[in-house]
């Protein structure tokens, strides 16, 4: 998938110089002037990421090594932009999604300092996370195992534990916590499963499942399990009704009127 997508990009980044030359310098430096999908995303997400202590230089060569230590992480990548293209309306392109959106890069930085903690790599790996919550203004745990296809719309504000684990084909919006509920060591928070949708500013808080397919209402505390295919709103959470299929795919947000049409 990953080399058709760069394909697509490449066409997109062609049209776009064309259209709009006061952007063609930054284009071929981001896009045009590399060979692949790693490295482009590696030179604009290490553009973002350096700072006096660690240069871009420094970034892109662990993304390279990344990309060959971390067998998957490409594969990963491609579904990640192709969710947001899938998913989010105002993402009319894959370029727009490479160069622009900071939901997808803060993803790909957590997944190169993911790899880095389980190379016991954990004070560099601590250096991105904290990178990537300045820049970005999304806090994820190296030590947090993520799915492939994820999609953070707006992304800022996102907070994700240390023991959190988040399946395939996920929508997360801006201003959720997947946090624990004290100062307990050990397995705490919670475990998104595949296709799950979470509203903004959602907390889920705990070593809680949120089961496969769920649908999480915006603004919603949810405190306990929430069982698959089904829909929880409110303060705490209760559950509502049933939800579609694959929420995370379809966005779908009219909770109270689909449960009222359902009934």
């Amino acid at each position: 998938m990953r080399h058709e997508i760069w394909q697509q990009l490449k066409q997109e980044a062609f049209e776009l110089v064309t259209k709009e030359p006061l952007l063609a310098s930054h284009v071929y430096s981001s896009v045009l002037n590399h060979d692949c999908l790693g490295s482009a995303l590696s030179f604009i997400v290490a553009n973002k990421l350096s700072d006096a202590v660690v240069s871009a230089f420094t970034i892109r060569e662990l993304f390279d090594q990344a990309f060959v230590n971390c067998d998957e992480m490409l594969t990963h990548v491609a579904h990640d932009i192709k969710a947001v293209l899938d998913r989010d309306p105002a993402a009319d392109t894959y370029l727009n999604v490479l160069l622009h959106l900071k939901g997808f890069h803060a993803i790909q930085t957590h997944r190169l300092a993911h790899c880095l903690w389980r190379q016991n790599r954990k004070e560099l790996a601590r250096f991105l996370q904290s990178r990537c919550s300045e820049v970005f203004g999304v806090d994820i745990h190296p030590a947090c195992r993520i799915g492939h296809g994820l999609m953070f719309d707006h992304a800022t504000g996102i907070v994700v534990g240390e023991t959190a684990e988040i399946g395939n084909n996920v929508s997360i919006l801006q201003g959720v916590t997947l946090g624990g509920t004290g100062n307990q060591q050990g397995d705490r928070h919670p475990k998104i499963r595949s296709g799950v949708m979470i509203g903004a500013g959602a907390k889920i808080l705990g070593n809680i499942e949120i089961g496969e397919g769920a649908r999480i209402g915006a603004g919603s505390v949810v405190l306990d399990a929430v069982p698959p295919h089904t829909t929880a709103v409110g303060v705490p959470a209760k559950i509502i009704g049933s939800s579609c299929e694959c929420p995370a795919e379809s966005m779908d947000q009219n909770f109270l009127q689909n449960t009222a049409a359902a009934k």
